[in-house]
């Protein structure tokens, strides 16, 4: 890898890690003036208008053409589990604070690898189970606070981490749907059709009172929470092109670092004290913070490290 390359790479990884980061504090901040499902409806539609443009203008909307009925039955189910991901993890944000769900979420990597055992006869590594058991441990270890389950608020905040499983396992199932039409439609005109039928299916549930209602500065937090789906993905889809996907997996499971540190600085600020709080984190619980963070790194280093030495070892030692 050059050094331009990796410059750019960099950049594009950063400004995605960062969006991601920082997108659940403005996701915490809607749920003032607007339900999870109107702005989720209103994410999709501003990244459709969007995205529509940008696949016009290249050309590549003819990749619809090829598709049969079957293949629009996985599209729709990618969409639908596309929703349930957007919304669920909007929900878990009136029970957890932004750093929290975002480092809950880092159990999308291993649900991913699940899926492709199951649909893609892929076979499990011995590191990846060694960092599915290290994961749990760290998960563990951040909320053992909130194991009493008699207090009524450490249940509240075990439902929330519930329903961000429940979202992460969405995204990955999302993910594997997608992987399944790779051969058929781009990523970008997959995404397009998630957004179109999403704007259409959640149509008759938004809430338009919410919308007349807004007032200037909610419009300003609701498009950032638009525009971030669109420039988060599109930073994403950068970076893969300057960086190999060993390198920018890793980069991303530093994401919950950001939102940790953002939510710092806008309880240091006093910024919205009534929504945010900082985070009672001890020895213990920042440890687990370590431990969660270097599992996923390690699975997507490691297994990358372990494929590269068994492919070398082949092409050595002929069969």
């Amino acid at each position: 890898m050059n050094l331009r390359y990796f410059r750019l790479g960099l950049f594009f990884a950063s400004i995605a890690v960062l969006f991601w980061g920082i997108l659940p504090i403005a996701l915490k901040l809607s749920a003032s003036f607007i339900d999870p499902v109107s702005l989720t409806w209103f994410r999709f539609f501003v990244a459709l208008v969007f995205s529509l443009f940008v696949q016009l203008y290249a050309g590549k909307l003819n990749e619809f053409n090829q598709l049969n009925k079957k293949d629009w039955l996985i599209l729709s189910m990618t969409a639908i589990f596309s929703i349930g991901n957007y919304v669920s993890i909007v929900y878990s944000l009136e029970y957890l604070s932004p750093g929290e769900a975002q480092l809950n979420f880092q159990t999308a990597p291993f649900f991913l690898a699940l899926g492709g055992v199951i649909l893609f006869k892929e076979r499990l590594k011995l590191v990846q189970l060694a960092c599915f058991a290290t994961l749990a441990v760290g998960m563990v270890m951040f909320f053992y606070q909130h194991l009493d389950f008699s207090k009524g608020s450490n249940s509240l905040i075990w439902f929330g981490i519930s329903i961000v499983q429940f979202s992460a396992l969405s995204w990955s199932c999302f993910a594997l749907m997608q992987k399944l039409m790779s051969k058929k439609l781009s990523p970008n005109n997959t995404l397009l059709f998630v957004y179109g039928f999403g704007t259409v299916i959640m149509l008759p549930f938004i809430s338009t009172q919410s919308f007349s209602q807004m007032l200037l500065t909610d419009w300003y937090v609701a498009l950032f929470c638009a525009f971030n789906t669109v420039i988060a993905y599109g930073c994403f889809a950068q970076a893969m092109r300057y960086w190999p996907a060993s390198q920018v997996g890793p980069m991303l499971a530093l994401t919950p670092i950001f939102s940790f540190i953002a939510t710092w600085a806008v309880v240091k600020w006093a910024w919205w004290p009534d929504i945010f709080s900082s985070d009672d984190l001890d020895f213990i619980a920042i440890l687990g913070i370590i431990i969660v963070i270097g599992s996923v790194m390690a699975m997507q280093l490691l297994v990358r490290f372990y494929s590269v030495r068994l492919t070398a070892k082949s092409v050595v030692e002929p069969s």
